[in-house]
């Protein structure tokens, strides 16, 4: 069976060698596209030499576009027009996407993909497999998929290569562009990092109030495992006690706004999105 030939915009980034990683043993026939020195020695690192964007793209079947949101447009704008008729083009994030970033045809397809990352409550058979907190190395982690633009069968194409650059991949969830905006922006970075970013400088105030930090962190941490597995169903049955309930309320009238959900509003994700690209 031929090979799919896939080209890895960025291949020497951030996460873009997150990706090289798990591609450069696949069954894809690859090609590497970097610009920056640092990244094009991070390449040579690992036993791999960058290639000529026009000897590459217009042959490929798909094309991952794995750079920052802020480059997208202008990344597309450059290496979209050489992609040829019925290609796959795959970005790692919905931002650039639902701001109307990318470089738009109508002859290709658009497939984009974002991992949820380890669970918290993830097991790994391997207790060095559990430090993996970002995933794609050796713990499992699931990933949201969805075809902007393109047929069945260029969903399931984009699927297979992203739980290949993903993996070890539990599950796969189909979903809109327009949800996956929601879970990112909105749900985990604008609301959840800010959140955690509060109880981390919590933690950092109740230490310089002179509660030892060792001891801080560790009633912190394990108090904050066992109110996940409460609010998250991961215990069966299991219920706050009367009193955490009680500075629950009051930690919801003191310190959270009423209107906080105004964040996943249309226009109020747009913004988001806005400030990201």
């Amino acid at each position: 069976m031929k090979k799919l030939k896939v080209t890895l915009v960025g291949a020497g980034g951030k996460m873009g060698m997150r990706l090289t990683h798990n591609l450069k043993n696949s069954d894809y026939d690859m090609s590497y596209l970097e610009v920056s020195s640092q990244g094009i020695e991070k390449l040579k690192g690992i036993g791999i030499s960058g290639s000529v964007p026009l000897e590459v793209i217009p042959v490929a079947d798909a094309v991952i576009f794995a750079v920052p949101d802020v480059a997208l447009g202008k990344v597309t704008a450059e290496y979209i027009p050489m992609m040829r008729k019925g290609s796959l083009a795959l970005t790692l994030d919905p931002a650039a996407a639902l701001a109307g970033k990318l470089f738009q045809r109508d002859d290709i397809s658009y497939f984009i993909t974002h991992p949820t990352h380890p669970s918290i409550f993830n097991w790994e058979p391997v207790e060095d497999h559990m430090k993996d907190h970002f995933g794609g190395v050796a713990a499992k982690q699931s990933i949201v998929c969805s075809i902007m633009q393109g047929t069945s069968e260029d969903y399931i194409k984009g699927e297979k290569l992203a739980c290949t650059f993903y993996g070890p991949v539990l599950r796969s969830h189909k979903i809109t562009v327009e949800q996956m905006g929601l879970l990112e922006p909105a749900l985990v970075e604008t609301l959840a990092s800010t959140c955690v970013y509060v109880i981390r400088e919590g933690l950092n105030e109740v230490i310089k109030r002179g509660v030892p930090e060792e001891a801080a962190r560790d009633f912190l941490l394990g108090h904050l495992r066992i109110q996940m597995a409460v609010l998250f169903n991961e215990l069966q049955g299991a219920v706050f006690s009367d009193a955490a309930n009680k500075a629950l309320q009051r930690g919801l009238k003191e310190f959270i706004k009423e209107d906080w959900k105004k964040v996943f509003d249309a226009d109020n994700v747009r913004d988001q999105i806005d400030s990201i690209t």
